[in-house]
Formats: structure tokens, sequence, C-alpha cells
């Protein structure tokens, strides 16, 4: 068992409202040092090489990039919410380790103001003005760009389309995932709708729930991985991040959400330095982080004690990254196919791996946040893929999501139970993932967490997606099962006949993603 010397603090909970508004928060002590730790691997592959940049003190260079906390304060095992551990099984998750605790000041003239980044928000994405937020504020790629270029708000024409750091500033992990819900269900999404406008997807005009993708300016480098060109954009209805195909594969252009930013332009540029101990100092952000990686893939139990034990550079205080620590080392100008190197400045190594299609590639990496579903469980930790998302379409692997890309993995399990991943795009579930570990920062250790800080959730009508085979991963209902619901809405009795032989169901929205989305008689009992 590990022993620590903790200083206790009292850190005061915060209640948003529209009405009660919290102030910026006090300056947190510095991470205090763990003892008794075991040597780490350090063995691992370089990418590549090149110089450092000139050694500077964190005095010469600003902060231009503090890392918000997730906000998450609850502990996990491998699946249900536990009290946080003290002792070394689950230990060094999330919420035992607070960092900037997300802070906004609503300017009552259509902006929000981050307190820590000082990055100034468009409040709601209502491009139309109207008031709500349906799938006709959505906005292309390219209309998206110029909307943020040509917007005059506030007395500002400042404004632009984030890039995908700046827009993952604004997570908030005390969301739910609101994959394989059904009915009426209480969500919350992982964007503080307190402070910014938010909705699910539209169903009403044939969008899923969980369609509430938001734009960013960042392209996925590798056109390789999709002729039309993928964009990067934050889903806030779900908790992750991918590269979106900008051409659908049904001819038409794919819509986003869009908030404007302005301010602290650098927001999301590294400044790295290597400190030639096995270290190398982001002076932009005031982490430090280990050079090389675990060297050998994880469950994420055995990631967060890697990290735990780990004793470099004369530090023991070393812990598994939170999900926007880890996303803000991504390099998104890399990719394995344009730089032959993983998605990351190239004075750190990476392991290099074999992904599913047979190619040379880089590992996910684990992070020390849960992706909680709409249950209230938390089975899934959030990874970040350093190398292609792969995922498994048209009967192949594929690189779907992107380097960068922000998804989630079971936290244990056997990887050989999903031979053609999960999900509708297939994505490769591997189980067993890398560890890169850091330390520093405006963080504090926590070890009883934060279970009072949550978020209240939304009353939302989730409309159920069921997969269905056929190639790809789906197949298009019958005609007759479109047309037995065409007068019906959600959760109805439906009969249908094939050949001669009635079908009863109940009627379901059937979402073949970014494609289309029908209403189909989907059956429950044949009747002979």
């Amino acid at each position: 068992m590990k022993t620590r010397l903790l200083a206790v603090f009292m850190i005061a909970s915060l209640f948003l409202t529209s009405c009660n508004l919290p102030s910026a928060p006090t300056p947190t002590p510095a991470l205090p040092t763990a003892t008794l730790k075991k040597p780490a691997a350090t063995s691992t592959k370089p990418v590549d090489t090149a110089p450092p940049r000139p050694t500077l003190t964190p005095t010469e260079v600003p902060q231009t990039y503090p890392i918000v906390d997730t906000a998450q304060g609850k502990c996990y095992a491998s699946s249900l919410e536990i009290p946080c551990p003290s002792e070394e099984a689950f230990f060094g998750q999330d919420a035992q380790y607070t960092g900037l605790e997300p802070s906004f000041t609503v300017n009552h003239d259509g902006t929000v103001t981050d307190n820590n980044t000082g990055l100034v928000w468009q409040q709601s994405p209502d491009s139309d003005g109207d008031g709500v937020l349906k799938a006709v504020d959505k906005l292309t790629h390219p209309e998206a760009s110029a909307y943020c270029e040509n917007l005059s708000l506030a007395g500002a024409d400042d404004w632009r389309l984030p890039d995908i750091k700046t827009l993952y500033s604004l997570i908030d992990f005390r969301g739910t995932d609101p994959s394989g819900a059904g009915g009426q269900i209480g969500l919350v999404p992982f964007l503080d709708n307190a402070y910014f406008g938010f909705a699910y997807g539209d169903t009403a005009a044939g969008e899923r729930t969980i369609d509430s993708q938001f734009a960013s300016s960042s392209l996925y480098v590798d056109s390789a991985a999709s002729q039309g060109g993928k964009a990067f954009g934050v889903n806030f209805a779900d908790g992750r991040v991918k590269g979106y195909d900008l051409k659908l594969p049904n001819g038409t252009d794919k819509t986003f959400f869009v908030l404007c930013v302005r301010g602290n332009d650098p927001y999301g540029e590294n400044y790295f330095v290597d400190n030639g101990d096995g270290t190398i100092s982001d002076l932009a952000t005031g982490l430090v982080w280990q050079k090389d990686d675990s060297a050998e893939a994880l469950d994420w139990q055995g990631a967060l004690a890697y990290c735990e034990n780990l004793d470099l550079a004369g530090a023991e205080d070393w812990r598994l990254p939170d999900a926007k620590s880890l996303q803000s080392l991504v390099d998104y100008t890399r990719s394995p196919s344009t730089s032959n190197s993983a998605a990351i400045a190239p004075l750190f190594t990476s392991t290099a791996i074999e992904n599913e299609a047979g190619q040379p590639d880089y590992p996910y990496y684990w992070t020390s946040t849960t992706h909680p579903d709409w249950s209230g469980k938390g089975q899934a930790a959030v990874y970040v893929a350093f190398g292609r998302a792969m995922g498994f379409m048209n009967n192949g692997w594929v690189d779907v999501h992107g380097a960068g890309a922000q998804r989630s993995d079971p936290k244990t399990g056997d990887p050989g139970d999903f031979p053609r991943g999960r999900g509708p795009q297939g994505d490769a579930i591997r189980i067993l993932n890398h560890a890169r570990c850091v330390r520093g920062g405006d963080v504090t250790l926590t070890p009883e967490g934060n279970p009072t800080s949550t978020r209240p959730p939304l009353r939302v009508k989730v409309i159920e997606t069921p997969e269905m085979p056929g190639p790809g991963g789906f197949s298009m209902p019958s005609p007759e099962a479109i047309q037995a619901c065409s007068s019906s809405t959600v959760g109805q009795v439906c009969q249908f006949s094939i050949l001669g032989t009635p079908i009863y169901g109940i009627c379901r929205e059937v979402s073949i993603p970014e494609v289309i989305s029908v209403l189909t008689c989907i059956a429950t009992i044949p009747v002979p």
C-alpha cells in the first residue's frame, strides 16, 4: 500500500444557475510529493527526431494554455460508482486530482467569458436567432467558418471558428452518454447548459439523439482517410471527439452546431522543452510529461497503477492524465500516414504497434477519466487515439475517426470478444491501451473526490437505434416495415406482412449513421 503526505483543503461546491454565477477559482497549492514508488519501464521506439527549442524558464513563457478540469468528482471501479479509494486499486483516477475548476461569467450580451482561459464564447449556436435550437441551426463546415468570420456580436467582430483544442476546453465530464438508452430519460450533456445553449439531436427532423456535434476549424491532415476530407468536432451529447466526413455517403454535406470564440489566440499552442531527464515540460500549460510511454498495453486499472508508481527524474508525484490534459498533447498537424508518426510532437517517443488492419500504427492512450453512461455506470474510460482511430466498416478496417480522436473503451474484458468492433461504425475495442504519465500543473491531490459535483439532468426523449446486420453493419428495413409506421410515432404497436405472413412489432427509429434515419416497424412476435 502506498503512503502519501496530504495537505487537506476544503473545496467549496459550485452551484451553477443562471441567477447565481460562480466567481473565478482560488489558486490551489502545488501537488504533494508521493512516496513508495516502483521503477517504470521506459523502453520505447522513437517516432522521429527534431532539435529541441531553446531552454526557457516558466517565467519567460506565459501559461497561455491553462487546462480546465474535467469537473468529474465521482470515482468508479470497473463498472460501478464507488467511494474514492485510498488503496492502490483504482487510486489515481480523475476525481482524485482536481485542477482549475470550470468558471464562467454570462455577460448578458450573447457572450460567455471563461474565467480560466480568458476565451470569450458566443453563448448559443442558435444561428437563425429564433430562440429554438434545431437541425436548421446547423451549418456545413464552409458555412461555419464564414459564419464566425462575419459574426458581429457584443461590439466585436474578431470572432473565429475554434480549433479542436480550444473547443475541447469546454467539455465537462459530468455528462452522461445516451448511447443505448431508450424512452424518456434524464441526460446530462457534456457542455454546461447553465451557461451555453445546447440541444440534443432534432429527432423531429430525422436526427438521432446523439447528433449534437459542434464544429472546429481543425481538419484531419490524413487525406487518405476520406476522399471528401474530415474535420474534427466535439459531440457534446455523447462526450467524444472524432473526425467527421465533410461529405456524407448520400452526397450531402455534414452539418454542425457552431459556437464562435474570440480572445487568447495562442490557446491550444504548446511550448515543449526537453529536460534531458526523460521528461518534457510544456511551458504553455505548466504540465511536465513522461517522454516515453508505458511500452506495453494495460487495462485501465493497470494504467492508473503504472503512473501512480512511476519514479522518474527524481519525482514520484506522477499521475495518469485526465482527458483534457492528455488531449492537450495531440499535434493535429501530424498523423501516421502523413508524418509517419503518432499525432504528437517529435520530442516524444511512442511505442509502435500493428493495428487491426495490419498497418504499422501507434496506440490509444488511457486517461484517468471515466466515461459515464445514462444509467450512472462507468464501465468505460476515456482514451485519446494518437494513431489511427480504427473502425470496422464495409467489411474492412479503416481509420474511421482519425488520429487525435477521443473515444472510450471498456475498462476490463477480452478484446477478442469484439472481432468487428462495436457500435454503428465498428469502433475497435482494444481494452488494453498504453499510458503516458504527467505531473505538475494547477492540480491538487483530492483523494476523496467531490461526489457532490453534479449538474441537473435534462429530460430527453431518447430514440432507440438498434444495430441491424448487413453490409457495413447495417441494412435498410423493408419498405413494408417503414410503411407500417408512416402514420405512427415511436413506441406504437405496428403490423405489416411479408409474403402473406403478418408481422407484429413496435415503431422504432433506426439510424444509419450520417446517412438516413427512418421510423420503421421492428418485429417483436412473428405470427405464423
